[in-house]
């Protein structure tokens, strides 16, 4: 294996992150109703989750309903009508949750709620999980004056990236896993920022060496960006696969909209010194050290690209330059050349 060599981990080690995301990213207070919502695959972190929950309040509800077919589908009514009244909420499901009705709704109700679907124990025990999150949301926040007018961004590596692009919309910098306030939702693992490119102005080439929706790369994929669109996908066998990916996305598009599938939707540098790459998706997203680049819709950041895909590939040791200044050097992040 990758990180850890062990296929499971005792109780106690995954407990000590449970209460790190009960009691610091969460908060949860006495007075609070907590719902756990889990599926038959994701039940033993469910119960640690559940155990930290207890000792901070007695109002713990865990409740378990079968895997959903695909990420956001709704769940079971009972379940939806339960997450409208809870005060914290944490959707530790296989499958995302987070852009559903149920999830919507329960956050307009003022329920605080952490989504973490899908995550193996090794991430959860010895992962992002694990990461100082109050230093951490410091460390983002710090970046705002920094981000703040940045007019063109430059990202390039030793394998040959090249890709200019102007920001679209302000930079994202909430994604620190603290989730304090009624109605706010977290990812977790959590740690990155992210920016929405400006429709139509990213150009050049994108070498990936990380990995592909969280599946690692053999060998690298380039991909060539024009007008702020994937115009094509070479390298590693995982091209191919990708170039299907978007041809039969875009057949299932309105004629004259396919070509949405390949917009470059979001760009996004990692910031958690404990998420280990090679762990999957949501880990490969906040690794200190890599850049991911997501393609499709960019409705959610004020794009106009409303597509149902959304795909993220990463790279490794990028150097990325905001109006000509490092901010990252080979992956090493470089705050005081700005």
């Amino acid at each position: 294996m990758a990180v850890d060599d062990r296929v499971e981990f005792t109780d106690e080690e995954l407990l000590i992150s449970a209460r790190t995301v009960v009691r610091s990213c969460l908060e949860v207070r006495e007075h609070e109703n907590v719902l756990i919502v889990t599926d038959t695959e994701t039940t033993k972190i469910a119960r640690a989750i559940y155990e930290a929950s207890s000792e901070a309040t007695t109002r713990v509800l865990l409740m378990m309903m079968p895997e959903l077919d695909e990420k956001g589908m709704e769940p079971p009514t009972p379940v939806a009508d339960l997450m409208r009244r809870q005060d914290v909420i944490f959707l530790l499901t296989t499958k995302s949750m987070t852009h559903t009705r149920a999830r919507a709704n329960a956050s307009k109700e003022g329920a605080r709620i952490a989504s973490i679907p899908g995550v193996s124990e090794e991430s959860f025990a010895i992962g992002g999980f694990t990461a100082d999150h109050n230093v951490m949301a410091t460390e983002i926040s710090s970046l705002s004056s920094k981000l703040r007018r940045v007019r063109e961004v430059r990202i390039s590596t030793g394998l040959g990236t090249d890709l200019r692009f102007q920001p679209g919309s302000r930079w994202i910098l909430e994604d620190t896993g603290i989730c304090t306030r009624p109605g706010q939702v977290t990812n977790l693992p959590a740690g990155r920022v992210f920016v929405m490119p400006k429709e139509g102005t990213a150009q050049g080439k994108i070498v990936l060496d990380g990995s592909w929706e969280g599946h690692t790369l053999g060998d690298p994929v380039q991909l060539t960006i024009r007008d702020g669109l994937l115009s094509s996908a070479s390298g590693d066998k995982m091209s191919a696969d990708i170039e299907s990916f978007f041809e039969q996305s875009a057949e299932a598009m309105r004629s004259g909209k396919g070509h949405l599938v390949r917009t470059f939707s979001e760009f996004s540098f990692g910031m958690n010194p404990r998420a280990k790459k090679g762990l999957g998706l949501l880990e490969d997203q906040c690794w200190r050290g890599g850049a991911m680049f997501a393609f499709g819709n960019n409705t959610v950041l004020g794009g106009t690209a409303s597509v149902h895909t959304n795909v993220r590939g990463l790279m490794t040791k990028p150097t990325v330059e905001i109006d000509g200044k490092p901010l990252m050097i080979e992956g090493k992040y470089t705050p005081r050349s700005i």
